[in-house]
């Protein structure tokens, strides 16, 4: 859902344009790296830039200065999760890096490794290199002793971005944008829920007892008492997310119980990537804190609805910073904005893999009482999967609704992204608004995660933008999740079946 105001972070951030969000996350990271004298730098397999030497020597000062014991070296996986290392802060002030194998990206959320791993990875089984990006330095601000977390980016040791990377699978797309002079532009919403601690998996997770000592039991939509019952583990969430710098903006309760909406500011996609995956950790981190759990599940409870993330998108002209989806002469839509709507609809179906990644995303599309079944598109229409916003000509933008939030925050983005670039590569056109309720026009999308999977097996175009290499262990990966679910047998098996048949 799009900008609702109910709860204000304590340090209040307004909505800049476009073209100042991206000033602005420059400034930041000035802000927190700050300029020191040249150290000496370590020898590496990966041949640095002076810019490159000049960051490591400034984030060298900057841990020393601010007395940093620790360094958390994160690295987001296939499913969007942190893998990487803890490192005193004097070893990777000496090192400025580390190392990782790349078979973290030929695994699966179960742990185990892909069938076709010798296929995927090298054969050597090699490790990666790993540098740390400066502008994602963040304190981790519930550790006891003063610690900081870096996302790293991950090199081949001939110092090329490895392409099994989620974070270098965004880039790419970005730099195909890049050479058409075109910035894009981008806004998560993500939904989540708060539930009772449940350490046994065969008991259905609970709605939590808020401040009151109840839970929830009715729609709750929009409720700022409902918020309010959870105050202390958001303002714990606020003061985590003020201390680490994340541009959350708005905070509402959506409609399940204890389900609850952050939406973040505007920006370049990496930055908002970056943030997804970070307050995830600092969601769960400050709901563990009280002794419940936050959970991203697209579809975590029975009878409640499903969680999404929401992505808002523009394209900014690299060079003036305008808004290119403006129409001219009077015309509510420039022509690239059509063709950018006609590549969504041609090839979403073909990226829903990296939208619906987990077997439970299909429950939220196929039995969600708002989820988007269909690639038709209109304006402020909620039940299209593209809605396009009543706002000023400067935010013109689309709004993609089928990501749940249990996606990976950079594969998702890359995947919008790049459907919209192909339509503007391929000059394709949408068809006309609907208007209408628009469930009632069947599904238009895979229904399964095998389903998907074939549309993606199938898609040269996303191969190309994506990477050959990367949508092919994808695949694999998210395979073996799929037979590794279906072979479990389930309680209602059991219940229904086991004497029945």
């Amino acid at each position: 859902m799009n900008k609702k105001v109910t709860k204000a972070p304590k340090s209040s951030k307004a909505a800049k344009s476009p073209a100042k969000a991206g000033k602005k996350a420059v400034k930041k990271s000035e802000r927190r790296i700050l300029p020191a004298k040249e150290d000496k730098v370590v020898a590496s397999p990966i041949k640095q830039s002076a810019a490159s030497e000049r960051e490591e020597s400034h984030l060298k000062r900057w841990l020393r200065e601010n007395r940093i014991t620790e360094v958390e070296c994160l690295v987001p996986d296939m499913t969007g999760n942190a893998r990487g290392k803890i490192i005193p802060a004097a070893k990777f002030s000496h090192d400025f890096g580390t190392r990782l194998p790349e078979g973290i990206f030929a695994t699966t959320v179960t742990g185990e490794y892909i069938d076709e791993y010798d296929q995927i990875v090298s054969p050597s089984d090699s490790d990666m290199y790993l540098r740390p990006d400066p502008n994602t330095v963040r304190t981790v601000p519930w550790a006891s002793d003063p610690t900081v977390q870096i996302i790293h980016d991950c090199f081949t040791k001939e110092g090329k971005p490895h392409d099994l990377a989620p974070r270098n699978v965004l880039r790419r797309v970005i730099e195909r944008y890049d050479a058409l002079g075109l910035k894009p532009i981008i806004a998560p919403e993500l939904e989540f829920f708060l539930v009772q601690k449940n350490t046994d998996p065969d008991f259905p997770l609970q709605p939590p007892a808020g401040r009151s000592g109840r839970p929830e039991t009715a729609r709750q939509s929009y409720s700022i008492d409902a918020v309010n019952e959870f105050d202390p583990i958001l303002d714990l969430m606020y003061d985590y997310c003020e201390a680490m710098e994340l541009d959350v903006d708005t905070l509402i309760h959506e409609s399940g119980a204890a389900q609850l909406e952050i939406n973040f500011i505007h920006a370049d996609p990496l930055s908002r990537a970056d943030q997804v995956f970070l307050f995830k950790r600092t969601m769960r981190e400050a709901a563990m804190r009280h002794n419940i759990y936050a959970t991203f599940l697209a579809k975590p409870m029975e009878n409640e609805p499903g969680s999404s993330m929401h992505i808002h998108q523009s394209l900014v002209d690299a060079k003036t910073g305008k808004n290119v989806f403006i129409g001219k002469g009077g015309a509510r839509h420039s022509e690239l904005f059509m063709n950018y709507l006609g590549g969504l609809q041609r090839y979403i179906p073909e990226a829903m893999a990296f939208f619906a990644p987990n077997v439970n995303s299909y429950r939220r599309l196929i039995y969600g009482e708002v989820s988007p079944k269909n690639v038709q598109w209109g304006y402020d229409n909620r039940t299209c999967g593209l809605r396009v916003p009543f706002d000023s000509p400067e935010n013109m933008r689309v709004e993609t609704r089928f990501a749940g939030s249990d996606v990976n925050p950079y594969l998702a983005i890359a995947a919008t992204l790049a459907c919209g670039l192909l339509g503007i590569e391929q000059k394709l056109q949408p068809t006309e608004p609907s208007t209408g309720y628009t469930h009632t026009t069947g599904f238009e999308l895979p229904k399964s995660m095998q389903d998907s999977l074939e549309y993606l097996e199938r898609s040269e175009a996303l191969s190309e933008i994506l990477g050959k290499r990367f949508c092919r262990a994808y695949v694999c990966i998210k395979r073996k999740e799929y037979e590794t679910f279906f072979r479990v047998i389930s309680s209602w098996e059991r219940e229904f079946l086991l004497l029945n048949v």
